[in-house]
């Protein structure tokens, strides 16, 4: 969780004209550009200072204010971004002892980075705007390495003219912004993209988990399918595991695809859509959760549904 007092509200081009688009995109700013301009001093820094963070020490050389609070951030920032494990979690910084709602500025737009439940997301929107803020929901795509590369993804759900007076900050961090709807529409289809790209990754594992018990080569096997209709983002981004068992290029833990798979499945049967399919993809994810298997990558999906061999 970080704050910012932005010198400028709104989304300008190169050229200083203010940006009215739906969507704002800005070449790649990895660690050293953000630094930079942290030290510059466009974008004054408070944040949660809590053990779970990275190493920051990098940050407070720079001019960042540590914060023993999540009240004690809201106190010092226009701006407020949170990036939490899920909705329990958004829930408790906003609305818990110390909590930023406690101490809310007028005015401060509170930005949702997590991934979240689109029914907790509108309780929270509304609490906020009660408190006398403003709220967008703007989940991240993409993965770690474009996180490190300051080029991640946003779907933002909320007020038009509060997504442009956040855009200059949330381009700080990322490659492309868009603005997909109202509140709560940012969280629905990140659990609608998770859900389609975890789904094709447990298909293709449990499809590659068949083939190796069956003798089949697996590079033979991928490239079957990178020649027809198996080809796609997430077979490239399966191959190594497949092929050479290098697990890292998808770095996202078992266990919580499964939380973004249940969260899906909640949020259809809050609507009332069919949840077959996800009920499959989460009971084959869930199975190698309890078998102690939750901090492995999602790539091990297709080594850990491979049929148990008899004990020599």
């Amino acid at each position: 969780m970080w704050g910012t007092t932005p010198a400028t509200g709104h989304a300008r081009d190169e050229r200083g004209h203010r940006d009215e688009g739906r969507n704002y995109r800005r070449g790649p700013d990895g660690p050293r550009h953000r630094e930079e301009r942290l030290g510059a001093g466009p974008l004054p820094l408070a944040f949660l200072d809590h053990p779970g963070n990275q190493p920051v020490d990098d940050l407070v050389g720079l001019g960042a204010t540590a914060c023993k609070t999540p009240a004690d951030v809201a106190e010092a920032s226009d701006i407020i971004i949170l990036c939490v494990t899920g909705s329990p979690q958004v829930e408790a910084v906003l609305t818990g002892d110390a909590g930023v709602l406690s101490r809310l500025r007028k005015g401060t737009i509170i930005v949702d980075c997590s991934t979240a439940l689109p029914e907790s997301t509108l309780r929270m929107a509304a609490a906020v705007r009660t408190a006398g803020g403003a709220f967008l929901d703007a989940p991240m795509t993409r993965t770690a390495k474009h996180a490190e590369d300051g080029a991640l993804n946003l779907l933002v759900g909320g007020d038009e003219t509060d997504f442009q007076n956040a855009c200059a900050v949330l381009a700080s961090f990322t490659e492309r912004v868009e603005r997909v709807g109202p509140v709560s529409f940012g969280h629905r289809l990140k659990l609608l993209h998770n859900y389609v790209s975890i789904g094709f990754m447990a298909l293709l594992s449990e499809a590659a988990a068949q083939a190796a018990d069956a003798g089949v080569d697996p590079a033979v096997f991928v490239d079957v399918l990178a020649k027809g209709g198996g080809a796609g983002a997430a077979l490239q981004r399966m191959t190594p595991a497949i092929v050479t068992d290098d697990v890292g290029t998808v770095p996202f833990f078992i266990g919580n695809a499964l939380k973004d798979i249940d969260y899906y499945r909640t949020m259809a049967s809050a609507s009332g859509a069919s949840r077959t399919i996800a009920d499959g993809v989460a009971g084959a994810i869930a199975a190698v959760v309890e078998s102690g298997h939750g901090g492995a990558y999602i790539p091990e999906l297709a080594r850990f549904l491979r049929k148990p061999h008899p004990a020599a």
